[in-house]
């Protein structure tokens, strides 16, 4: 598998089950693509959610009535606790031409990271289903760790803009930009106030 980053706008995601695990990725998807939620009831953690929901009892479904859920859908996720259940909806997916996801079962053709998300970057994170404990820690640690990376991104595009107007060489340009990152004074006052780690950033980067 390689690591994409795909546009869902107005793209129909299916969820297949509305449990725990299918409010999880229902949540995951929302606010990214047309979500439809299939399932004979719905979690309570389902409320609130920008989706749809269409009630079916999904293991007395025929296979046509399958293939009619999956008619126009970007990608399916099967997240019933019934895995052969599952893997009958991801052969279903695999006929149509619908990329599919499967909590539980044989594996899908697409697996869901766990993310670390700021307005400025998305950080995505697999261990292709070995371990979502590594997955979750490793997420936890980046949004301890890089808590104001939003801020240094927004520091580092300023510089740039600037950088191209004033020094002429790409190579010098990487440098400063890579210095003012590596600088833990500007990390720290970027926790707090971003105008003073701006203007430490141009008076040690900048004016030398």
């Amino acid at each position: 598998m390689i690591p994409l980053m795909l546009d869902l706008t107005a793209r129909r995601v299916l969820i297949f089950g509305g449990g725990d695990v299918g409010a999880r990725k229902a949540a995951f998807f929302e606010h990214e693509a047309e979500v439809t939620v299939v399932s004979r009831s719905f979690s309570p953690d389902l409320d609130g959610l920008a989706i749809r929901r269409q009630e079916a009892d999904l293991s007395a479904l025929p296979d046509e009535a399958l293939r009619g859920f999956l008619s126009g859908a970007f990608l399916a996720v099967a997240a019933t606790p019934d895995s052969a259940l599952n893997d009958r909806i991801g052969r279903l997916c695999a006929e149509a031409g619908v990329l599919f996801n499967n909590a539980a079962g044989e594996p899908g053709d697409v697996t869901i990271p766990s993310v670390v998300r700021g307005s400025r970057f998305l950080v995505a994170i697999s261990t292709r289903g070995k371990s979502p404990a590594v997955s979750r820690y490793l997420r936890m640690r980046l949004e301890a760790d890089y808590a104001d990376l939003d801020r240094m991104i927004e520091l580092q595009e300023e510089i740039r803009q600037v950088l191209r107007e004033t020094e002429p060489v790409q190579g010098e340009r990487a440098r400063i930009l890579w210095e003012i990152l590596s600088d833990d004074e500007i990390r720290v006052a970027l926790a707090t106030d971003y105008s003073q780690a701006r203007a430490l950033a141009i008076e040690r980067y900048l004016h030398a």
